[in-house]
């Protein structure tokens, strides 16, 4: 009809499109929590006790020693072959007892104390000017590098047609052993001495003596005890070579004596003897780095627990 409204048809909406479903918002989706702060504990130290440490570092000697008595008592060790340790008790008894083993224990001790000073003195000084300076490294490092690959053992006949068979020629060749090892570590460890640190103390007007006294040689320290250390174990590896050289007393002396009438008690306890010379100048080095170094000491814990 003219003038009537127009009736207007329902309108329909056209649903949303579907989307993928939120899943931090869905009707199953669990909110993931915040990460936990963890409270940061730094390394601690956890010392233990003196007793403790003493036990764990003898129980190797110890096993050693128990299979060595359980092979004796078996019969797989034969006199012959090696002596038990009943035996060798007996041997030290009677060696020293008869004054033998104190005699030969001090002329060995007296040559390879000898021969160790001499040999820390040469590599200590030539080790602080090779290091130091560069004259002293361009003149006698490759020199130095060379005769330290000869092995010192080679140098037994040479030293003897040199020297002959005195104390001298053994006195030397464990003088010899030992001056490498100490002039390796001194030289690496007066050259890793802060340079900075040197121009200050030059530009404070401090001499070159003071310096390597003052400055060079306390930085150097651990360097010089790692080769003071390698010293000390050469000089009684060179002692037992140096005895060889036709030895009228001392250790090698004893186990000369002892081979020609197939003693092997003797021979054990000489080379025990040895053995325990090398132990107490490690024990040396360790007290004289507890001494000088002691936060070394303090951080061992830390490292290794």
């Amino acid at each position: 009809m003219p003038g009537a409204p127009e009736a207007k048809s329902p309108t329909h909406t056209a649903p949303a499109p579907a989307t993928p479903e939120d899943p931090t918002h869905g009707p199953q989706a669990h909110p993931t929590p915040p990460p936990r702060l963890v409270t940061p504990r730094p390394p601690t130290s956890r010392p233990r006790p003196r007793a403790y440490s003493l036990t764990v570092r003898a129980l190797g000697p110890f096993l050693l020693l128990a299979i060595w008595w359980a092979a004796s008592a078996s019969g797989l060790l034969t006199p012959d072959v090696l002596a038990s340790p009943a035996e060798v008790l007996r041997a030290v008894g009677e060696l020293w007892g008869n004054g033998q083993l104190g005699d030969a224990l001090a002329t060995s001790l007296t040559r390879s104390g000898l021969g160790l000073l001499i040999g820390l003195a040469v590599g200590l000084t030539l080790g602080i000017v090779t290091g130091f300076t560069r004259l002293g490294d361009e003149l006698l490092d490759s020199s130095m590098q060379t005769l330290r690959t000869i092995p010192f053992l080679s140098l037994v006949p040479l030293f003897m047609v040199w020297f002959g068979i005195n104390e001298t020629a053994k006195v030397l060749l464990i003088a010899v052993a030992t001056t490498f090892p100490m002039y390796v570590s001194t030289s690496s460890g007066v050259r890793a001495t802060d340079r900075k640190l040197v121009e200050a103390m030059r530009s404070f007007g401090m001499g070159r003596i003071g310096i390597v006294r003052e400055v060079v040689l306390p930085g150097a320290l651990p360097s010089l005890l790692a080769g003071l250390r390698l010293s000390m174990t050469l000089s009684v590896i060179a002692l037992i070579a140096a005895e060889e050289i036709n030895a009228t007393a001392g250790i090698g002396y004893l186990m000369s004596q002892a081979q020609s009438f197939a003693r092997t008690d003797i021979l054990a306890v000489c080379i025990l003897v040895y053995g325990v010379l090398g132990l107490l100048a490690d024990g040396l080095v360790r007290l004289l780095e507890r001494v000088l170094m002691p936060w070394r000491r303090a951080g061992q814990g830390v490292v290794a627990r």
